[in-house]
């Protein structure tokens, strides 16, 4: 039976832990939303973390204090990890990153406030030596992983591909009945692939930005909110914020996993698709309210992104 109990905050933002036979999980919310995490053990030092993140700061730390190798797959949303050195990594789903005392972190962020994902975090000082005691021929040793993915970062990582969604694809949807054994031949799994293989560095697709630039882009971000019922330019933009057009797109792109004219487009949609909902404005009034002066121009835009033209949308809600 789960015991649900609330903590005064020794992960910094956890408010209720529930723990049961073999699981723990961690609950937060703040002014933007909530978060659940779930913990499993898998092998002594070894624990299976879900993510399920529905806000902006996703500062639990379940590593503080230990030496750990994280390794983080990301199925949904989008995650920002800040580290001390003043440099961002982000991950988009499909992506995996494999990360070295997390005390380097500084700050986790979700830019779209959503993600969901699974960590395996390995304890060095408790995990195996190698993994052939627990199973013959695993000859997989975390403290060579550990050299061979952070020898020069403190984090590694590799885009989406197949072989990586086929690993964590199955860790999504375990049945009950089963968990506790899948959970250790995944683990095996992923760590005897991570081990054979043939790791070239990091992508060519940059994914490491300066805290000038991931400024701007979140600086972007809050001006383009605030002023919605706007035609704002990317080259207005750039001036206002003092930094070359080119390097506004790259930077917010990368913080945010889209152009600066498709996110802001797609937040001008759910604002309209929200007031299609619970008002009773028309259409043409809506498309004001969010920048469009012409009809036509907005509904096209809302089909792209809802499926549905306003006044369709609006007669499915009844």
């Amino acid at each position: 039976m789960a015991v649900l109990q609330k903590i005064d905050n020794p992960y910094g933002m956890i408010q209720t832990v529930e723990h049961g036979e073999s699981f723990s999980i961690y609950r937060s919310q703040d002014s933007t939303g909530d978060c659940e995490i779930t913990v499993y053990p898998v092998f002594s030092g070894i624990e299976l973390v879900y993510y399920d993140v529905h806000m902006q700061s996703c500062d639990i730390n379940l590593a503080k204090g230990r030496e750990m190798l994280i390794i983080t797959h990301c199925q949904e949303g989008r995650i920002e990890f800040e580290y001390k050195n003043g440099e961002y990594l982000y991950l988009a789903s499909g992506d995996l990153s494999i990360q070295k005392n997390t005390e380097n972190i500084r700050h986790r962020y979700c830019p779209l406030s959503h993600y969901h994902g699974v960590s395996v975090a390995i304890d060095m000082n408790r995990v195996p030596r190698c993994f052939s005691c627990i199973l013959d021929d695993v000859f997989v040793s975390p403290e060579e992983l550990e050299m061979k993915f952070c020898s020069e970062k403190p984090y590694s990582i590799m885009r989406e591909n197949i072989s990586i969604e086929h690993i964590f694809s199955e860790l999504y949807s375990v049945p009950e009945n089963i968990r506790k054994g899948y959970h250790k031949v995944k683990v095996l799994e992923l760590l005897l692939f991570l081990s054979g293989l043939d790791y070239k560095g990091e992508s060519e697709e940059r994914r490491y930005f300066s805290r000038s630039q991931v400024t701007a882009a979140k600086e972007a971000k809050k001006y383009l909110l605030a002023h919605l019922d706007e035609h704002i330019t990317i080259t207005e933009l750039a001036d206002m914020l003092g930094i070359s057009s080119t390097s506004l797109k790259i930077c917010f792109k990368g913080v945010y996993g889209d152009t600066i004219n498709g996110y802001i487009t797609n937040c001008k949609m759910q604002k309209a698709a929200s007031l299609l909902k619970n008002t009773d404005k028309s259409v043409l009034e809506i498309a004001g309210i969010v920048g469009y002066n012409n009809g036509s121009k907005f509904a096209g835009a809302f089909r792209r992104v809802m499926n549905k033209s306003p006044n369709e949308y609006r007669k499915s809600l009844v």
